[in-house]
């Protein structure tokens, strides 16, 4: 694994739920990115936001890390979920939610 994947290995690991987005919580710099704070923010679910605009190795390393071309990413426990159109599906079928529960992040609605 190359420094940027270290880096964000590291990120995973010391966070139960992190989004990689254009912007931040605070200011989402994108539609895609606004609309998985808000899923998660709906949720009331504790999660760590990190704006890949801000640092381009992570933006491109993060594709590669997950073979995942697009971002927002949402990870859950280490373990790479989707993106926000992704996270909308689950969201509206009840499974974001079952899985939050299930890994003990949240008891989600």
């Amino acid at each position: 694994m190359d420094a940027v994947g270290e880096r964000i290995a590291q990120i995973l690991a010391q966070n139960d739920v992190v989004l990689f987005m254009k912007g931040t919580r605070d200011f989402p710099q994108c539609g895609f990115s606004s609309r998985a704070v808000a899923i998660l923010d709906h949720l009331d679910v504790p999660f760590r936001d990190v704006d890949v605009l801000q640092d381009p190795e992570i933006r491109q390393g993060i594709k590669t890390f997950s073979d995942w071309p697009t971002i927002p990413q949402l990870y859950v426990k280490g373990e790479f979920i989707g993106g926000s159109d992704i996270m909308m599906e689950m969201f509206e079928a009840g499974e974001l939610q079952a899985l939050l529960a299930e890994t003990g992040i949240s008891s989600a609605e």
